[in-house]
C-alpha cells in the first residue's frame, strides 16, 4: 500500500513539473543574461508558417527577420543583438495562444511580434496583456485587437477605416447602385469588415441586397452565388482571405456573374492570382503599401527583398519590416528591455519612416494616419488604382504605376 502510494505522489509530481512553466522574468538557461541586461535580447514571434493562411506568416517572417539582420549589423540595440524565437501557430487560433504561452513563460521574451489574422491575435493578445509583454501585430486589422490593453500594439489601418474607404470606392468610383456580402462567418475580420461596409451604404441611402455567408475553407460557394446573382448586385464584396477569395470569383464567373468584385487587405498574398487567375479581372482590394511606390526606402526594401528571398515583397512582409523596426527603435529608447519601460517606448513612436508611411502610435495604440491603396487587378497582374493619404491631404490619382 505505501509502496503504490508513493508511486501515485511521483507520479504526480513529475506531471507538475512537466506542466509547470517558469514565470516571466525568472532567469533560467539563456535567458538569464538578457533579463539581466546582457547578452542577446530575446524577442518572440508568432504567426501562420503552415495551414490555410501560411502565406501571411512566411512573408510577415521574411520581413522581420530581414529588419532584425539590419539592427543586428548595425550594431543591435545599444551593443547588444536581437535575436527572434519563432512559433508556427498553423493558422490556428488555438495554437496561437499555446505559441505565445511558451514563447512568454518558457523562453522569457521581452516583447512579442505577431500575428496576421485578427482572431489569432485576440486569441493571443490576452496572455501578453496579463504578462505585461508588449505585442505588437503588423497586420491585425480588426478594431478589438488593441483594445485588449495597453501592452497590445499595431503597425496597420484598422476596419473600421478600410472598410469605409472599400465602400466609398465603390459608391463612388464604381458608381454603386445595389451591392452584396459574402461574408466568412466564423472570421472576427470577416465580420468586422462587413459590418463597416453595411453601415457605409446604409448612410448613403444604398441598398445591400443580398448577404450570403461560408466558412473559410469551403470549397463550393455555389448555392451562396446563385443567390446573390438574382439579386442583381452591380458590386460583390468578399471581406474575407485570399484562400477564398480566389475560388469564390471562379465560381461566380462559371455561373455568369459579371459585377466587379471588392475585398480588404485579407486578399493580399502571391496566391491570390494563382489561384483565382483570370476571372479577377477588374476586381480591387485595400492594401498597405503598393511595391511600385517611388519612394527612395521602399525602393530600397523592395530590392532588398528581392535579393534575398527572390521574389517581391508583398504587405505582409512590408508590415511585418515596419514592426520590427519600431520594436528595435523602441528598444533603443526603452530604460529597459523589460515591460512596462519598453511598453512606454513603444508607445511613444512618432514620425518613424516605415515602408508603410510614416508610422506615430495613438493613444488607443494604432497608428495614425495611415495611407491605404487601393489595387485592381488587370490582365492577370495587380497594378496600384489609387492611393488615400491623410498625410498628403488627397484621396486622389495614383501616386505610383506599376503591376505586380
Amino acid at each position: 500500500m505505501k509502496t503504490k502510494t508513493l508511486i501515485v505522489f511521483l507520479a504526480i509530481a513529475s506531471l507538475v513539473l512537466l506542466a509547470g512553466c517558469p514565470p516571466k522574468g525568472e532567469q533560467t538557461g539563456t535567458t538569464t543574461s538578457t533579463a539581466a541586461g546582457g547578452g542577446e535580447i530575446l524577442v518572440g514571434e508568432y504567426g501562420s508558417l503552415t495551414g490555410p493562411q501560411a502565406t501571411f506568416g512566411q512573408s510577415t517572417h521574411n520581413g522581420i527577420m530581414m529588419a532584425i539582420d539590419e539592427v543586428n549589423a548595425a550594431g543591435g540595440v545599444n551593443g547588444r543583438k536581437i535575436k527572434v524565437l519563432t512559433e508556427d501557430d498553423q493558422s490556428k487560433q488555438e495554437e496561437a495562444a499555446n505559441a505565445v504561452t511558451k514563447l512568454i513563460s518558457q523562453q522569457n521574451v521581452v516583447a512579442v511580434l505577431g500575428e496576421v489574422a485578427s482572431s489569432a491575435s485576440m486569441a493571443a493578445g490576452p496572455i501578453c496583456q496579463t504578462n505585461k509583454t508588449p505585442m505588437i501585430t503588423p497586420s491585425s486589422t480588426n478594431e478589438k485587437v488593441t483594445k485588449i490593453g495597453d501592452y497590445i500594439f499595431r503597425m496597420c489601418f484598422i476596419d473600421n477605416y478600410q472598410g469605409p474607404v472599400m465602400a466609398n470606392f465603390a459608391l463612388q468610383d464604381l458608381g454603386s447602385k445595389r451591392g452584396a456580402i459574402l461574408t466568412d462567418v466564423k472570421n472576427d475580420y470577416s465580420t468586422g469588415l462587413t459590418a463597416v461596409i453595411e453601415e457605409t451604404y446604409q448612410k448613403a441611402g444604398i441598398p445591400i441586397v443580398a448577404k450570403q455567408s461560408y466558412s473559410n475553407g469551403d470549397s463550393d460557394f455555389r448555392a451562396q452565388l446563385t443567390s446573390v446573382k438574382a439579386a442583381s448586385p452591380d458590386v460583390i464584396f468578399i471581406p474575407g482571405y485570399y484562400t477564398d477569395v480566389g475560388q469564390i470569383v471562379s465560381q461566380a464567373r462559371d455561373l455568369g456573374i459579371s459585377a466587379p468584385f471588392v475585398g480588404g487587405d485579407g486578399w493580399e498574398s502571391p496566391k491570390l492570382l494563382e489561384i483565382g487567375g483570370k476571372a479577377l479581372n477588374g476586381c480591387f482590394y485595400a492594401n498597405h503599401y503598393f511595391y511600385g511606390d517611388p519612394a527612395p526606402n521602399v525602393r530600397e526594401f523592395v530590392e532588398k527583398y528581392k535579393g534575398r528571398y527572390g521574389q517581391t515583397p508583398d504587405a505582409l512582409a512590408a508590415l511585418g519590416y515596419d514592426a520590427a523596426h519600431v520594436l528595435a527603435d523602441a528598444l533603443k529608447r526603452a530604460k529597459s528591455p523589460k515591460d512596462g519601460d519598453l511598453r512606454d517606448a513603444i508607445a511613444a513612436t512618432k514620425e518613424l519612416l516605415g515602408v508603410t508611411g510614416k508610422i506615430t502610435l495613438g493613444p488607443d495604440r494604432n497608428p495614425i494616419n495611415k495611407k491605404i491603396v487601393i489595387e485592381e487587378v488587370k490582365n492577370g497582374q495587380l497594378t496600384l488604382r489609387k492611393t488615400i493619404d491623410p498625410n498628403a491631404g488627397a484621396a486622389g490619382a495614383p501616386a505610383a504605376t506599376g503591376t505586380h
